[in-house]
């Protein structure tokens, strides 16, 4: 599992002309899923993604999480994430992880997300042709990868 974390002072997500998920002062995190992920990684990405210490304290330091700032989130699926460049210049999406098996994982690390958190989420829309905005705070992006734990 693969997120593109983005701290943001808004973003939003719009499905055919309709705004779906809209925040300020938050995470846009982009999700990418393979067959291999598990639901191990979903806690352990959602537990490392709330506790990220991006958000700026008294002094201007980032030194505060998610959790502590009662930060907003919108979670994105992009399959993107998965790409292969290794050969040619067109991508390939092989390891991205099908739809039946995508879907449940990136529903429950939607849930398991809003359980750390204690509370929604916004989300986009698995498969659905996305337009998302967002005014990058800093700016602050981490990328952080499920297989790279150590």
């Amino acid at each position: 599992m693969k997120a593109v974390i983005q701290r943001v002072s808004k973003a939003s997500v719009t499905i055919d002309g309709e705004i779906v998920a809209s925040i300020t002062n938050g995470m846009l995190i982009l999700l990418g899923i393979v067959d291999e992920d598990t639901p191990e990684d979903i806690k352990w990405l959602s537990n490392k993604i709330t506790n990220l210490r991006i958000f700026s304290d008294d002094d201007n330091v980032m030194n505060r999480s998610l959790i502590e700032t009662q930060g907003d989130a919108i979670v994105v699926s992009q399959f993107t994430l998965q790409a292969s460049i290794k050969k040619g210049n067109r991508p390939s999406y092989i390891k991205a992880a099908k739809p039946d098996r995508a879907i449940p994982l990136y529903e429950s690390f939607i849930e398991q997300l809003e359980f750390d958190l204690g509370k929604s989420v916004g989300t986009g829309k698995f498969g659905a042709d996305m337009k998302v905005e967002l005014l990058n705070d800093g700016p602050v992006t981490i990328i952080i990868d499920t297989k790279n734990k150590i």
